[in-house]
């Protein structure tokens, strides 16, 4: 392994060598040093370091580890790695389930990876349903007075509120769940049949029809899984389509002979682009970290470390793999396949080809991890001048564009000082306590000018109303990291270029203009009701009302006795009058 590094001792570069002498010499011949990247490289670098490995394989591990490390800028760096989804059991007194696309050392039952990306949220959906585990983000700790919205609508047993659920029931649900998610279909459906028939027994038929109905349920999911198991093998399939810097990938993915999934990324930093380099550093980031190994992978060129790669990917997996360049027949179709929808990705991306509604509203749910894709997002924003004046707004985006009709402003009225955690707090609890009692639909996606503090503020204010499992997610300032409610511990994190992130961006600048103007024009009305009303015998509501009536300070003075009479009476009609007579700018 070697590693080049500048002046600072910042690493620009990990690679591997079997001669590192041969290596670095290569790197200072000139027709090397004519290419942008590897001439840009040597300029910059002032020093080599080297680690000797035992052997292929190890350098390949080790090589992944350290650009995950130090994110070198003239490797290839797979920045997106949310490739498969999992179902998460947590490990609690009452566990919950959770779609993730990490898996972690925290004593939680993870089952997956699931294909296409959305079965995962199916079969959270399903067990949220029937087995009423549910997917909230309630603090569990402790005992609440009443349950949330869940418990009410079936979907959840309720341990959040105590004397709903006992121990042994939740328990039950729970062991049906992992029997269900670990694939025991036939321990689960002989444990419901027993139980309906106990309840049948017992004269309990709303619940013997509800276990019918479940059972039914995973009877015809599991025929549905031996027929997609009949045949067909785990393939996955690599194409690219590239004009450096700006590169595009596609990877489908083939599961049981039929494709489930497709997967795009990208790059804007390629200065130079060699497929083979590339597509061994993209192939060790995709797979080293993964769980889940396909037995084979198809990719458009060969490259140097392939068969160490095999190796170690088939010992990951416990069975063989094979990576292959198909240059013929239905192998090489589908690889031209892919690469067909790379040069599409490309296009759609870096030529500013607008998405449909239908492509981003998919796009967002799938960039956020979301259950659904949102047709509608409310996007909140506060604005004041060191805490006086504070307002906020609302701006609605629906279907694709800015709904200017649904449109809010809010003057925040329990909040004392510079403090926006506490007025995001306020105005949420305004704006969706008037929606639950005018029986109006929640939004797909509730958006937060802010970073985590204001996320938190609003998921609060949710839960006190009773809203759970709203989605719900903030775009920080400056950095353009995009926070979601219960997946706080991995933001995302989108390139400049992403759809979703313009997306995201113009629906919170809109937020923030809207909220800013609206500031400004109460500071200034605020501004101008106090100047008359410094006005001897003018108080405030009568300033007020002035301006109300000609709109500035300057048309009140240039207003007829007959007129201000009509207004606001003949004394202060008199009393401005006097004021403005004695003003120097009235002369």
């Amino acid at each position: 392994m070697y590693l080049w590094k500048d002046a600072a001792g910042t690493v620009l570069y990990v690679g591997k060598a079997k001669n590192l002498r041969s290596r670095v010499r290569s790197y200072l011949s000139e027709d090397k040093l004519a290419e942008a990247k590897t001439g840009t490289l040597v300029s910059e670098a002032a020093d080599v370091e080297y680690i000797l490995v035992d052997n292929e394989k190890e350098a390949l591990a080790l090589e992944n580890n350290l650009i995950k490390q130090f994110k070198p800028r003239f490797n290839v760096l797979l920045r997106d790695d949310k490739t498969y989804p999992y179902i998460k059991l947590t490990r609690e007194q009452y566990p919950r389930v959770y779609v993730t696309r990490r898996l972690r050392k925290d004593g939680a039952s993870y089952f997956g990876p699931y294909f296409p990306g959305n079965l995962a949220y199916r079969l959270v959906h399903f067990i949220n349903r029937y087995f009423k585990i549910p997917s909230c983000k309630v603090d569990l700790t402790r005992k609440h007075a009443s349950p949330c919205l869940q418990y009410h609508i079936g979907r959840c047993l309720g341990p959040c509120v105590e004397g709903l659920v006992s121990d042994e029931t939740y328990a039950a649900a729970v062991r049906d769940a992992r029997h269900f998610l670990e694939g025991k279909t036939k321990d689960l459906l002989r444990d419901l049949r027993q139980r309906m028939e106990e309840a049948a027994e017992d004269l309990r038929f709303e619940e013997a029809a509800r276990l019918r109905d479940v059972i039914a349920t995973v009877e015809e999911m599991e025929q549905k899984q031996k027929m997609a198991a009949a045949s067909g093998e785990n393939i996955d399939i690599f194409a690219s389509y590239a004009e450096p810097p700006l590169v595009a990938v596609n990877v489908f993915h083939l599961r049981n002979g039929r494709i489930v999934d497709r997967h795009e990324y990208f790059w804007e930093d390629r200065d130079s682009y060699e497929e083979p380099e590339f597509f061994s550093s993209l192939l060790k980031q995709f797979y080293l970290d993964q769980q889940f190994v396909p037995n084979i992978i198809h990719v458009p060129v060969d490259f140097e470390d392939r068969e160490a790669l095999e190796q170690l990917l088939s010992e990951k997996r416990g069975a063989k793999v094979e990576i292959h360049t198909p240059q013929r027949g239905q192998k090489r179709a589908m690889v031209e396949l892919a690469t067909t929808n790379a040069k599409h990705s490309f296009d759609a991306r870096f030529r500013v080809r607008k998405p449909s509604t239908a492509i981003m509203k998919d796009a967002l749910r799938d960039s956020l991890n979301l259950e659904e894709s949102p047709h509608r997002i409310e996007c909140f924003d506060i604005s004041h001048i060191q805490g006086t004046d504070k307002v906020a707004s609302m701006v609605v985006w629906e279907d694709g564009r800015m709904k200017k009709a649904d449109y809010r402003k809010f003057i925040i009225q329990t909040v004392a000082g510079n403090d926006d955690f506490a007025s995001m707090h306020e105005v949420v609890t305004r704006r969706y306590r008037r929606l639950l009692d005018e029986g109006k639909p929640l939004p797909g996606l509730i958006l937060i000018d802010g970073g985590l503090g204001q996320l938190h503020a609003a998921a609060d204010a949710l839960e006190k109303l009773g809203i759970i499992n709203q989605p719900l997610a903030s775009i920080a300032k400056r950095e353009e990291i995009i926070y979601v409610l219960g997946q706080e511990s991995e933001p995302v994190h989108l390139d400049r270029f992403h759809p979703v992130l313009h997306l995201v961006q113009t629906v919170r600048d809109e937020a923030h203009r809207f909220a800013v103007t609206f500031h400004r024009a109460r500071r200034q009305n605020a501004r101008l009701t106090t100047e008359l009303s410094e006005i001897p015998g003018i108080g405030a509501k009568t300033a007020a009302k002035l301006l109300a009536h000609y709109g500035s300070v300057e048309r009140v003075r240039n207003a007829t006795e007959s007129d201000l009479i009509q207004v606001a009476g003949r004394a202060t009609a008199k009393r401005l009058l006097a004021y403005f007579a004695a003003s120097p700018a009235a002369r």
